[in-house]
């Protein structure tokens, strides 16, 4: 069987953008576009509509044709991409082992780029309007919501930081917690309160997302002390529960941090086992956008360039 010198497992920004450099450094990349996203080829963008804040986009660009310019480009250097997830791995000796459906493939060096999926309600109409008032990334998305009102769910320090930076744009903000007090810290608490652009519901889940079948309208919401349902008109709802990264065929195979994010060396994508490198959101849960992702892709492809001539 021939063994390859690097497979990319994940694709989206940062398993493409490791790709075009792997490629054109001639290692001949295999690259796997499943476990990006749940197995969503191209990562979270293919849920995104308008991507405005990547550059070299003046007029913006819609998150899945991005993806598709993205593989055109990897594909173009001699990226060889098979659409599928790999579903086992095996990083005890050299070659490495990937499987993916009854096929083995073995390679020198591997770079995860598998990447995070948001943590949604499942709650009926939730994924209708994904990209279409609902969402997951106020950085990405909060643009489109100048002079609306919308509605923040969660009690951490993630939604509170959501809820102010909503603020620059929203009219008003509403932030429905399930219980009557937050998570967050002390400080995020108190920045969120006095923004008198924000306001609270507690003790209260949304049910379902309301919309006109093209664009979210509003939210059915129960009050869990009252038992009241009703319905609140809202534009927009971003969801911040937090992230899980799409790690689980690496437990035991790789070192994971308390939130299962790859965790790698410092100033490198190396990850616990030596020729196994990672990059984007499955190593990144702070900043999670489409150009710090492709940052550490292309940090990720140079680590396996310099590792593997370093081996011969």
């Amino acid at each position: 069987m021939e063994t390859e010198n690097v497979i990319i497992i994940g694709s989206g920004p940062a398993g493409y953008t490791a790709a075009i450099y792997a490629a054109r450094a001639e290692m001949k990349p295999l690259l796997f576009e499943g476990q990006s996203l749940g197995g969503q080829p191209g990562g979270q963008l293919m849920l995104t509509t308008e991507v405005e804040n990547f550059p070299g986009f003046p007029e913006g660009m819609m998150g899945p044709e991005m993806m598709q310019q993205f593989k055109k480009q990897a594909e173009r250097f001699g990226t060889r991409i098979i659409p599928e997830d790999v579903t086992e791995v095996d990083f005890a000796v050299q070659p490495f082992k990937v499987k993916a459906g009854d096929k083995e493939f073995h390679a020198k060096s591997i770079i995860v780029c598998t990447g995070a999926q948001a943590m949604w309600l499942g709650i009926p109409g939730e994924g209708d309007y994904q990209g279409h008032g609902v969402s997951a990334c106020a950085t990405c998305d909060g643009f489109f919501f100048r002079d609306k009102e919308i509605v923040v769910i969660g009690g951490g320090d993630s939604a509170m930081e959501e809820a102010n930076f909503l603020t620059k744009f929203a009219k008003k903000v509403t932030v429905m917690h399930r219980r009557e007090g937050l998570r967050a810290s002390k400080i995020m608490q108190e920045r969120a309160m006095k923004n008198p652009k924000i306001e609270f519901l507690w003790n209260t889940e949304v049910r379902e997302v309301l919309g006109d079948g093209q664009k979210m309208t509003g939210l059915k919401i129960y009050n869990n002390q009252t038992n009241d349902v009703s319905e609140f008109p809202a534009e927009g709802l971003f969801i911040a529960i937090g992230h899980k990264p799409n790690t689980n065929i690496f437990n035991g195979w790789l070192e994971l941090d308390a939130k299962g994010y790859i965790v790698v060396k410092s100033d490198s994508t190396q990850t616990s086992v030596e020729g196994v490198f990672a990059g984007g959101d499955v190593i990144d849960h702070k900043y999670r956008q489409a150009i710090t992702a492709a940052g550490t892709g292309c940090m990720a492809a140079l680590d396996a360039e310099r590792w593997l001539a370093d081996q011969e």
